[in-house]
């Protein structure tokens, strides 16, 4: 359904330092843009090909608008995670580079019974997800 998101940054260097590890941790890295103009004040991760003709990413920049980013109340990105353990590590580098906790990992079963997720803010206040779906509390948690 998606081809990308856009997260406004007001500190393009920041982000990048807070988002390198915690896209690292589910597995994506930088997106690389080929053969186009440089982007300035905007970084993506993940997948970006055929200048954006295949395209799967987070894109943190400043506001096209020049105005200052602003995260919306009720706005948050969820991310695929793979297993339990990338949720914790993406939770631990969040932590780590200057994000908040909204929410420790650990399983939300009052969505499903398989539903493990962790929730920061990035520097910006910008809300983020990962997820974890297909396993359940008697499986081992770094599956």
């Amino acid at each position: 359904m998606f081809t990308y998101v856009c997260l406004g940054t007001s500190d393009i260097a920041r982000a990048v330092r807070f988002y390198d590890p915690v896209m690292a941790a589910l597995g994506h890295a930088r997106c690389h843009t080929p053969g186009e103009e440089d982007f300035g004040d905007l970084m993506g991760w993940g997948s970006y090909s055929d200048q954006g003709a295949h395209e799967i990413a987070l894109w943190v920049g400043k506001p096209f608008d020049g105005g200052p980013p602003s995260s919306g109340n009720g706005t948050m990105v969820a991310l695929q995670a793979r297993s339990w353990a990338q949720v914790d590590a993406f939770y631990a580098a969040a932590l780590a580079f200057g994000g908040v906790s909204e929410g420790a990992p650990g399983l939300r079963t009052q969505y499903n019974p398989d539903f493990y997720a962790a929730y920061v803010r990035d520097p910006d206040g910008n809300k983020l997800a990962a997820v974890c779906r297909g396993f359940v509390a008697t499986q081992d948690a770094g599956l």
